[in-house]
């Protein structure tokens, strides 16, 4: 696959996209909230990858960490592409009726806000903790993939995850109090806690 790739192996490229294309779209919807923003994301980093196809080594049993690392460095520029994509929706004509989602916004908010909560929680890291938290443990990278991902040493990368996990369980309960001060009464998920308790079986 990596000599395909490299040789621009049109089909080596779809059988790439089929693998990953779930699992950047995964990690660029956590990371902006932004599902249609997510979908760009992924746009973007298979054509870098296919900009970048010459510097694929024959190193690793697949090309996971070299398509999430270019995720990230595309993520890193979200800023811009969140711009261009809101100024782009307030350029859309309104009017017409419209279908009433009442109920199924209803049912999801309570979600919603438990993942509002989340990123919050995740937005007080660190960047480079951050990036390593949700490579190692929302995207299922092992240590070493995370590393080859980031350009970083294995050991550093136990180490930013170590200090992640640590910050995020004190962020966590902070969002979620002020969430329950808000809305007083209201019972929150402590899903967030309970994946960065749940990682540290994370092998790596």
């Amino acid at each position: 696959m990596h000599a395909r790739v490299r040789d621009g192996d049109p089909e080596a490229f779809r059988e790439l996209f089929d693998a990953h294309a779930r699992l950047i779209h995964g990690y660029a919807a956590r990371w902006t909230g932004d599902r249609a923003l997510a979908e760009d994301v992924v746009s973007v980093t298979f054509l870098e990858a296919w900009r970048l196809r010459d510097r694929v080594r024959d190193e690793g049993v697949d090309l996971r960490p070299w398509l999430m690392g270019i995720a990230v460095n595309v993520l890193r520029n979200t800023t811009r592409a969140r711009r261009r994509y809101e100024s782009a929706l307030s350029r859309l004509p309104t009017g017409g009726s419209e279908p009433d989602f009442s109920d199924e916004v209803v049912g999801r908010m309570a979600d919603a806000e438990r993942v509002a909560a989340a990123r919050r929680a995740l937005e007080r890291l660190r960047p480079g903790d951050r990036e390593v938290f949700m490579l190692c443990v929302w995207s299922e990278l092992s240590h070493a993939e995370a590393a080859v991902a980031l350009g970083i040493r294995e050991g550093t990368v136990r180490t930013r995850l170590f200090r992640a996990r640590s910050r995020l369980r004190r962020f966590a309960d902070e969002e979620m109090d002020r969430e329950r001060a808000v809305r007083p009464g209201q019972l929150h998920s402590d899903r967030l806690q309970r994946a960065v308790r749940s990682s540290e079986g994370t092998s790596g």
